[in-house]
């Protein structure tokens, strides 16, 4: 591909060159604006120094990957709000039978968790878990962060739902979701299996950790800690609340209006008949009873008798709406696990996956049947904005001619039909992707790539999206600035109170790097 002219070459590089410092590093003291701003800044550098115009910046913006990541965000909220990932949670330490078994088990409930419901997901709802645990079992949290982090880059590897990149890919590769799966589940499944058993080479290499495990177990301090924590996990479960739920208590609100209710018809309808009676009585020549004479003087029996049924009728009606309350939201909590299955199978089956997303964003929306504005809030919308804005930069630059001209010189040696390409691809994409980011990376690379294998058959057209897709996930477990899921479970692990764990650079990339290259160059062996 032919360069630009020199001032569009350089003005492009350098708002890119912004785009990139703020992206991979948001707190820079010259410019601390962060890296949804820093993506905004450097789109609309492109458009002031006229590198692309305004309508070309419109069309870089890819609409089927924003709906696509906006159905998946709105749809794990809700998953949230019905207690999904508190049961995954509760797995953890589910009949746990040594520190070797809860390693294994954070390894395959982070990525299958970040298949479904992303990486960075997954990575929120389990770090605290993971600590709480470690804590308990008197074990060090390192390796169980390490596990957390990595594998579920590797998990997320496996579906277009896992991590943004890959929504990227399969969009403009137009790969459905069973191909995607189907092209890398193995080697999702082998890396996560290879993942787990290098870090229990790394860490458990003697007994030392097991011993303190079986210490813990049979301390009992620490098993009535456990106990606690256990107990701290179900009432996690049961944090709906149900007896001060606002819907229980605007029932009870309701229940007591009618009884108010209940007891001004009853008063009106015995004013009603004493009058009755009076005029009865009165007509057959009877005196009127006085009031006195009608109610009688209250008498002690009368309370004992009156008050525990008043208590009884008050405590059933408590008891029907507790039991109706628990019963609608179980059967809310159904429904949105069916509706998001059915989002998996109509993605599977082949359908449209932005708008699949969406429908099922829309129908939690409708079935929660109150204001979805607190619901939708917690959408991210600053990744929306953040993609937005590197869609725009990064079609910036590639107009500059730069990547197309990098690529023209690797091109010949990084064909996906002979492995010393593919082993050369991959390696581009491991660097980039630590340097520039994954997702700025597949979007460098996916057109030129693709249009390079296309050259050579339609199947390699696809296998080369799916290595992309493995090599700029995978690499993610390098370094702690890699990955978001890192940096995410670094903060979380951080910022934990009580039991704070610092996961420094340094002791990830020790782990991370023997790691990532075995499990890229295996996970290639298996990608079809």
């Amino acid at each position: 591909m032919a360069l630009a002219p020199v001032p569009k070459l350089v003005l492009g590089s350098v708002a890119f060159a912004i785009f990139w410092v703020l992206a991979v590093f948001p707190a820079v003291p010259f410019l601390p604006i962060g890296r949804t701003a820093g993506s905004l800044l450097g789109a609309m550098l492109m458009v002031i120094f006229r590198v692309i115009s305004p309508d070309q910046a419109y069309e870089a913006i890819d609409l089927p990957i924003l709906g696509l990541l906006f159905g998946t965000m709105v749809v794990s909220v809700y998953l949230e709000r019905a207690d999904m990932f508190k049961y995954i949670g509760k797995l953890l330490s589910w009949k746990s039978r040594g520190a070797k078994d809860l390693l294994c088990r954070i390894c395959v409930i982070s990525a299958v968790s970040s298949a479904l419901f992303t990486n960075d997901t997954a990575c929120v709802v389990l770090t605290e878990f993971i600590l709480k645990i470690a804590k308990q079992h008197n074990l060090p949290p390192h390796p169980l962060l390490l596990a957390l982090a990595t594998s579920s880059n590797i998990g997320s590897a496996a579906t277009p739902i896992g991590n943004p990149q890959n929504l990227v890919i399969a969009v403009q590769g137009r790969i459905s979701f069973g191909q995607f799966l189907i092209g890398i589940l193995p080697a999702m499944l082998v890396g996560v299996v290879v993942n787990a058993l290098i870090l229990m080479a790394m860490y458990w290499k003697d007994e030392r950790i097991q011993c303190r495990y079986a210490a813990a177990e049979s301390n009992p301090t620490v098993s009535q800690h456990m106990s606690h924590f256990n107990s701290y996990l179900n009432a996690r479960i049961d944090s709906f609340n149900i007896p001060n739920s606002p819907q229980v208590q605007t029932l009870r609100n309701r229940s007591a209006a009618i009884d108010g209710e209940i007891d001004r018809v009853l008063s009106n309808t015995l004013d009603s008949t004493r009058n009755s009676n009076a005029s009865k009585e009165e007509t057959n020549g009877m005196p009127p009873l006085t009031k006195e004479e009608i109610n009688g003087s209250p008498s002690k029996d009368d309370g004992i008798v009156d008050k525990p049924v008043e208590a009884h009728v008050l405590l059933t009606l408590e008891e029907k709406d507790y039991t109706s309350v628990r019963w609608k939201y179980i059967l809310w909590k159904s429904c949105v696990y069916i509706i998001t299955l059915g989002m998996l199978i109509a993605m599977l089956l082949g359908l449209n996956m932005s708008w699949t997303a969406i429908s099922a964003a829309l129908a939690l929306v409708v079935l929660d049947f109150k204001d979805a504005r607190p619901s939708l809030e917690k959408v991210s919308y600053s990744l929306l904005i953040f993609f937005c804005g590197m869609f725009i930069t990064v079609d910036g630059f590639n107009r500059t001619g730069i990547p197309g001209a990098l690529w023209d010189v690797m091109e010949p040696y990084s064909r996906v039909n002979q492995a010393s390409g593919v082993a050369i691809l991959a390696l581009v994409i491991l660097i980039l992707s630590n340097v520039a980011s994954n997702v700025p990376t597949v979007l460098l690379l996916g057109g030129p790539v693709a249009a390079s294998a296309a050259a050579i058959s339609q199947a390699d057209e696809k296998k080369a999206w799916l290595i992309l897709a493995w090599a700029s996930t995978v690499a993610g477990n390098l370094s702690l600035l890699g990955s978001a899921a890192n940096l995410i479970v670094c903060e979380q692990a951080r910022r934990a109170p009580n039991i704070a764990y610092t996961l420094t650079f340094w002791s990830h990339l020790k782990f991370g790097l023997p790691s990532t290259l075995i499990i890229t160059a295996i996970g290639l062996t298996l990608i079809r």
